[in-house]
């Protein structure tokens, strides 16, 4: 397994005698794409909620697909991280435009890299030119401290310079929260849970402690396939550390649609630091797909049938997949499967089902 990139059914939802475009593709997901379990949250202009599932739960004991079971969210992680950034931006205790040498002093060197010429917005916008740490983990699951992971990115080369070019990088997201650190003094994970989790009320999402591998609550087994044609092989309990501010949360589908819902609506961020996040959005397709553009921490996509853009980030982890987002008229959807997807045709298909919820 290389970390780093991110069966029978039975279907619930909460009108089970509708003919509902959502579990028709939660269905092809596990039947067709032979994920082991699709779970997907829906919600409508009216505020109104359904939560969907299909295939097993584990794939060892045919278990059920707990509804809204919670699951690593990977690089969703990054919106949060650009959230609590952006809250000391408005509170005028870190500056976009400042570099990162002012509040980590001579920590970013090497071959081509210059924290002096490196601001915030550079890594919140993912135009930093810095190499992406998980590109060079390899086999290497075990406990990764930030710094550590910083560290793993200095020994290569810069991929350009600041502000040249848009390339993700796990590593832009590492030096943000090392930066929130330092600036309040706090760790990363109690910063977020006050300012981001607490306030909006997410019941379900936390950032794991270290040396927690499990996911608590109810959840559905993540797994991890070599091949087509090779065994599943259970990733449930890994290490998350490697992810760090970058994609070490845990969540369920319906408290990432409430946190999209509540960012778009202005209750996380003031409108100032709301609009820098969603402004000056860059083209980012060959990592999200057709039309999509990367904002502040923040991916913009088109709908297909032309009702606008939702608003979201995705994420990708070992034995886990997530998709979805909201958009300004208070609709939001988020699907999850229990398989990380290593191909851009796995996570268009995915995309797709999140587009029909989005457009029905």
């Amino acid at each position: 397994m290389t970390i780093g990139a991110l069966a029978p059914h039975a279907v619930a939802d909460a009108r089970p005698d509708a003919v509902d475009t959502v579990r028709q593709g939660l269905n092809g997901l596990v039947r067709s794409d032979g994920m082991p379990a699709a779970l997907a949250s829906v919600q409508d202009r009216e505020g109104r909620h359904r939560t969907y599932t299909a295939g097993v739960g584990d794939v060892a004991t045919g278990s059920k697909v707990p509804r809204d079971g919670r699951v690593r969210i990977g690089s969703n992680t990054k919106a949060f991280t650009a959230v609590v950034v952006l809250q000391l931006v408005g509170e005028g205790k870190i500056g976009l435009d400042t570099t990162v040498d002012t509040y980590l002093p001579g920590l970013v060197r090497g071959e081509g890299i210059d924290g002096r010429h490196i601001t915030v917005r550079h890594l919140l916008q993912q135009t930093s030119g810095l190499p992406n740490y998980s590109d060079h983990l390899g086999e290497d699951v075990r406990y990764f401290a930030p710094r550590e992971l910083l560290d793993i990115a200095l020994q290569h080369e810069a991929d350009f310079d600041p502000g040249k070019k848009w390339a993700y990088s796990n590593t832009n997201y590492v030096l943000a929260g090392l930066i929130v650190e330092k600036v309040t003094g706090h760790p990363l994970a109690k910063e977020m849970d006050r300012r981001v989790i607490q306030r909006v009320g997410l019941r379900h999402t936390y950032f794991p402690a270290p040396g927690d591998a499990a996911v608590r609550g109810p959840h559905p087994h993540g797994y991890y396939r070599e091949s087509a044609d090779a065994p599943l092989r259970d990733v449930t309990e890994i290490d998350p550390s490697w992810g760090w501010a970058a994609g070490q949360l845990i969540s369920t589908n319906s408290d990432l649609n409430r946190f999209y819902s509540e960012l778009l609506g202005g209750h996380l961020l003031a409108p100032a630091q709301l609009a820098q996040m969603r402004g000056s959005t860059l083209p980012a397709e060959e990592t999200f797909g057709p039309g999509a553009r990367y904002g502040l921490g923040l991916v913009s996509k088109p709908l297909p049938c032309g009702d606008g853009l939702y608003w979201g980030h995705g994420g990708s982890f070992p034995g886990y997949e997530t998709r979805g987002g909201a958009t300004d008229d208070g609709r939001a959807v988020n699907v999850a499967v229990t398989m990380q997807l290593d191909d851009e045709a796995g996570r268009e298909r995915v995309d797709k089902v999140v587009d029909a919820a989005l457009c029905r």
